[in-house]
């Protein structure tokens, strides 16, 4: 009997493929009829990926743009299904118990959408109310967080649409703090965000897993974030994990312990973290 982990989320052997048409040049006359010509590629977006995330522990994961950083977190927060493997979390399966997975995650994108013409905190309280949130609780909560992000009070009930992409990107992440969830997936959070921004976020996240058990994964281009932030780091390529350990023990894989993590990651992959 398979005992379940209700204290963690579990990954075990996660694939998931994308298709799409393989293009070839065909000499004439073949290249007259296409229809003759259809060859689908096969692209291993998450390749036979196993992982555990405890609660209280951050786990990030590296990864250059296209490498599958992105659809893993998809697949975690169930806006994809996997082709094979189990996604668990607290005990609960993505695919089979979706809606009780859904009430305890949150996610932070680099693309989250909002109501634009609404103030930072109308979005922030019409979040709440979705999950039964009073609104005097709300505005409490929502004003506390957005001031820890350093949010200034006078902006906060200005339109979004005025705000600029760094302070969308706040409001962004205190929508995903608000509802205190026990897993938080943070996809490149700081992304356009300045410098003081950047450390307002990191401390913040900092301050919530001391103060708020949960368990988070980070994905990020940004390695002294990385290295700040994370319990564990695993580096993914072309959808697989090839390294993981802490920051010490990824630089001891590669036996140069003094090198930084962005050396480390460009040995093993032999590419830079914005390659395509």
């Amino acid at each position: 009997m398979v005992t379940m982990r209700t204290d963690r989320l579990v990954l075990k052997q996660v694939q998931k493929f994308f298709y799409r048409k393989k293009i070839q040049q065909k000499p004439f006359p073949q290249s007259l009829f296409p229809f003759l010509q259809t060859e689908k590629e096969t692209i291993k977006a998450v390749d036979d990926i196993s992982f555990e995330v405890q609660l209280g522990q951050i786990y990030g994961v590296l990864g250059a743009n296209g490498s599958g950083k992105s659809t893993l977190i998809r697949l975690i927060s169930t806006l994809l299904l996997p082709d094979s493997g189990q996604i668990t979390i607290f005990g609960y399966d993505v695919v089979k118990n979706s809606y009780q997975v859904r009430k305890m995650m949150n996610r932070v994108s680099v693309d989250a959408a909002f109501f634009k013409r609404l103030s930072a905190l109308e979005n922030l309280i019409y979040t709440a109310r979705l999950y039964d949130i009073p609104v005097k609780t709300a505005t409490t909560k929502a004003t506390e967080i957005l001031e820890r992000l350093g949010f200034k009070a006078d902006r906060m009930d200005g339109g979004m649409e005025d705000l600029s992409r760094g302070m969308q990107q706040k409001v962004a992440i205190a929508r995903a703090f608000l509802t205190a969830p026990i897993l938080l997936l943070l996809d490149e959070p700081t992304t356009g965000l300045d410098p003081k921004s950047k450390r307002d976020v990191q401390a913040f996240i900092n301050e919530i897993r001391q103060e708020h058990e949960a368990a988070i994964i980070l994905t990020t281009h940004d390695m002294a974030e990385a290295e700040t932030l994370c319990d564990q780091i695993a580096i993914i390529d072309q959808g697989k994990f090839i390294a993981r350990g802490t920051a010490g023990q990824l630089k001891s894989q590669i036996n140069k312990p003094e090198s930084t993590l962005e050396e480390v990651f460009i040995e093993l992959t032999g590419k830079d973290l914005q390659e395509e």
